[in-house]
């Protein structure tokens, strides 16, 4: 479906065998709002925005989170400090930043430019691994209710990313946030401890999510 205006296709109905539902249209905040809250999110804009639903979809339940052995002497140690909001566009260009077995990235300009004004809009949100004064580590994502979406993390350090996600995940945990998304699982989040669920059920549990009063 050629997306035409702000009328967002139904996932059930709309995507395809690979999660694809939608193409075209602009990165407006306020269609990208919309879009998170009917399970749908943009993954490229070049050189037009495709819109995404996979089946299953993969979540980190808030009760759960597997911390290896490793993990927890990092955490033990103290190695890094932990802030939120501290530097939201620089966690974006950090994620954006070519990485081991990545030499291009889906967050273009444009992505940068409309999650920075959901930030200023409280629908973004981001947690911050500083050494010092370097920033090493972080993850950022969309926030609308009880809903938590984490859309990329990085690390300049062996571990800052998976301590970041640790401490985002027991962030939300203490907020009494209801979902946290994380889209589609790679071999980093199933081993601490990521799932899938089929679409269905998780449009069902977003749902619920959204209309939940949680600050982050």
């Amino acid at each position: 479906m050629w997306l035409r205006g702000k009328r967002l296709p139904d996932p059930e109905k709309e995507a395809d065998e690979n999660g694809l539902v939608a193409l075209g249209g602009r990165l407006d905040p306020d269609l990208l709002v919309s879009a998170y809250k009917s399970g749908i999110f943009p993954w490229s804009s070049d050189p037009v925005v495709t819109w995404w639903s996979p089946d299953p979809r993969a979540i980190l339940e808030l009760d759960h989170f597997h911390v290896s052995r490793s993990l927890a002497k990092v955490m033990r140690r103290e190695t890094f400090q932990i802030t939120t909001d501290r530097a939201f566009r620089q966690v974006m260009e950090g994620c954006a930043e070519p990485a081991a077995g990545r030499r291009s990235t889906w967050i273009t300009t444009e992505f940068l430019e409309s999650y920075t004004e959901l930030h200023r809009q409280d629908h973004a949100h981001s947690l911050e691994c500083w050494e010092g004064e370097r920033l090493v580590g972080g993850i950022y994502g969309v926030c609308i209710g009880g809903f938590f979406a984490g859309e990329s993390m990085f690390h300049r350090i062996s571990n800052a990313s998976k301590v970041a996600l640790f401490r985002l995940h027991e962030h939300l945990r203490e907020r009494g946030f209801e979902l946290f998304d994380i889209q589609m699982l790679t071999p980093i989040t199933a081993r601490l401890g990521g799932i899938t669920i089929p679409r269905e059920d998780y449009l069902k549990r977003l749902a619920t999510a959204v209309g939940k009063r949680c600050r982050f």
